[in-house]
């Protein structure tokens, strides 16, 4: 049987971990730190030799705990300040990666630490930086499998996992025959104004006005017009795929690039800007439904 890698799941765009952002690191360092004390506290994992303990088993699992989740802070702390807000092209790959040059940190750090836990004049031996990266390496995998599942069943508790598999609609209003140019009356004649829907990425109400937000020639401008929200979307109502995802945010289905999000509220990204856009907890059944029939007509 050929084996078989799903390349295109690897490199899907993704958005940046919570848990190694700034906010967080400190918490995830702290996990890291507790589930690795207490693993090696119960279960001995890789056979132990105490003759040759320098320092009681409490502060050897101690040291062996700590070093993985200083590592992990220094790390992606240094991640994150070369990064920056930078950080936007993550993905699954970029994942495996940076977990497994982790991983080799660890391992080194733990061979470096012999010569404090063990008596034993073999310390410096490539034998020993071998095995000590090889059970970082086991034990790591196996704690970040389990780490990330229990992250998931703690979000499922809460409601949280994203419930929409999206992809990306395709733009194919020149198959029906509404025009992609409409002119807009606003409360004032010489403010009408004239706009081609297809650019359009989001409208954003601000008190009687609008702000549409718009990508042509691959860069994002936007454009105050005097007209509210709720009078704008009356005048767009014969074209399906722009919906009113918030209180204050209309979008063009066809133009959002990514959902991320839980069941308490989706955020929606656009290509050529940073700008993200909320989906209220009211309207995600709504969003989900539009999203769907938007995708079953593209594939009829």
């Amino acid at each position: 049987m050929p084996f078989y890698i799903n390349k295109e799941h690897l490199i899907n765009q993704i958005e940046y971990p919570a848990r190694y952002q700034p906010e967080n690191l400190l918490t995830s360092a702290a996990i890291v730190f507790a589930s690795v004390f207490v693993f090696l506290l119960l279960f001995s994992p890789f056979g132990v030799y105490e003759p040759e303990f320098k320092l009681n088993y409490f502060l050897i699992c101690f040291f062996h705990a700590f070093s993985p989740a200083l590592i992990l802070y220094l790390y992606f702390g240094t991640y994150n300040y070369i990064k920056r807000n930078q950080i936007k092209n993550w993905t699954l790959l970029h994942e495996y990666i940076h977990v497994g040059i982790f991983l080799l940190f660890a391992g080194i750090a733990s061979f470096l630490m012999r010569d404090l836990i063990y008596n034993n004049p073999n310390n410096w031996s490539w034998r020993y930086l071998y095995e000590e990266i090889r059970n970082c390496f086991l034990a790591g995998i196996l704690f970040y499998f389990f780490l990330r599942m229990a992250g998931f069943y703690f979000k499922s508790k809460k409601g949280s996992p994203f419930v929409l598999q999206f992809e990306p609609l395709k733009n194919e209003t020149e198959k029906t025959e509404l025009s992609p140019t409409l002119f807009i009356n606003t409360q004032v004649r010489q403010d009408d104004f004239t706009l081609n829907l297809e650019d359009l990425l989001f409208v954003k109400a601000d008190g009687n006005y609008i702000e549409l937000t718009k990508s042509n020639n691959e860069q994002a401008t936007a454009e105050l017009k005097r007209i509210s929200l709720t009078q704008f979307e009356k005048q767009i109502t014969n074209y399906p795929h722009f919906f009113r995802c918030h209180r204050t945010y209309l979008v063009n289905m066809f133009r959002i690039e990514k959902v991320s999000g839980n069941s308490q509220g989706y955020v929606l990204s656009f290509h050529n800007t940073d700008a993200k856009v909320p989906v209220s907890r009211n309207q995600i059944e709504s969003f989900n439904q539009c999203y769907k029939q938007l995708r079953n007509l593209q594939i009829a």
